[in-house]
């Protein structure tokens, strides 16, 4: 059997002559990706081996924090406009963000406790509790809470930037308020308040969400919303029960370097919830409901 022309040889070089690479471009991959910085940002401490896995995890799950911002601002600006369908695609993505994320607990585990330890002293009184981009996504989504913005003070950028996100509607906010446009009847107390106070469950809003579940067919739209919120919130319960169960595999009970309790304190946010009404009507809703 003869070899067509245009075949690579079987454990031979791929013949690129007739590709039509551009050889001398002027911007290149590494350019337009700014890998240069990007890939000398990784300075670990130590000469430990697992410090760098450390350091790649976390500075990834800052990028995807920085995307999932990007969506999940965007769909509460198209919410406000009641432009839903450009919103569901945005919030679809902050779950498969989400589901990345997840994964990302799943390599970290590959280092033992001892592993951490060699290096633990390096990170100081560093802590994913900083994390300003993690702190304006729980704001947006919901979880206001003044205090946590105190320990970005020395860093007036971040600083003012989460006081600016706490004291705005959060993403649900922002849903109420289109369910009182749609013709809802929502106490003015959900929808001007002051936004910087944790929201307060009511049971108008869960009359109105019973309502949407119980006529899909009429309020498709609500109801599909009410579905992408459920399923970010969904997600971001696995990433927090993921960070929890992590820790307590790598360093147990110990303190967090941020001076919190570490798994003590990450599974006490195990119980807040972002849209409470989502989850309490499933319990209320009657059978036979489509």
């Amino acid at each position: 059997m003869t070899r067509k022309s245009n075949e690579a040889p079987r454990g031979g070089a791929l013949d690129l002559s007739q590709e039509g690479v551009h050889w001398d471009q002027p911007m290149s991959y590494g350019e337009y990706l700014q890998l240069g910085p990007l890939l000398s940002a990784q300075q670990p401490g130590t000469a430990e081996h697992d410090e760098m896995l450390f350091i790649v995890i976390h500075q990834v799950s800052e990028l995807w924090l920085k995307q999932c911002l990007h969506e999940a601002h965007a769909a509460a600006a198209n919410i406000a406009a009641d432009r839903l369908r450009p919103a569901f695609k945005m919030l679809t993505r902050v779950a498969r963000i989400q589901a990345q994320m997840i994964n990302a607990w799943e390599v970290l585990v590959t280092m033992t406790p001892a592993d951490y330890a060699r290096f633990r002293d390096s990170l100081g009184q560093s802590s994913g509790f900083q994390s300003f981009q993690y702190r304006e996504l729980e704001f947006l989504l919901g979880n206001k809470n003044a205090a946590m913005v105190e320990v970005h003070r020395r860093h007036p950028a971040h600083y003012q930037r989460l006081r600016e996100v706490l004291h705005a509607p959060s993403l649900y906010d922002i849903t109420l308020q289109l369910l009182a446009r749609r013709g809802f009847d929502l106490p003015e107390s959900v929808i001007e308040r002051d936004w910087s106070e944790p929201y307060r469950p009511s049971t108008e809003v869960e009359q109105a969400w019973a309502d949407i579940y119980r006529d899909v067919g009429r309020h498709w739209e609500l109801y599909e919303l009410a579905e992408k919120l459920v399923d970010t919130e969904y997600h971001f319960q696995q990433w927090r029960f993921s960070h929890l169960k992590t820790v307590e595999r790598i360093i147990g009970q110990k303190p967090g370097t941020g001076g919190t309790g570490g798994a003590s304190y990450l599974a006490k946010a195990l119980d807040l919830q972002f849209f409470p009404e989502l989850w309490s009507v499933r319990t209320t809703l009657e059978e036979g409901a489509s």
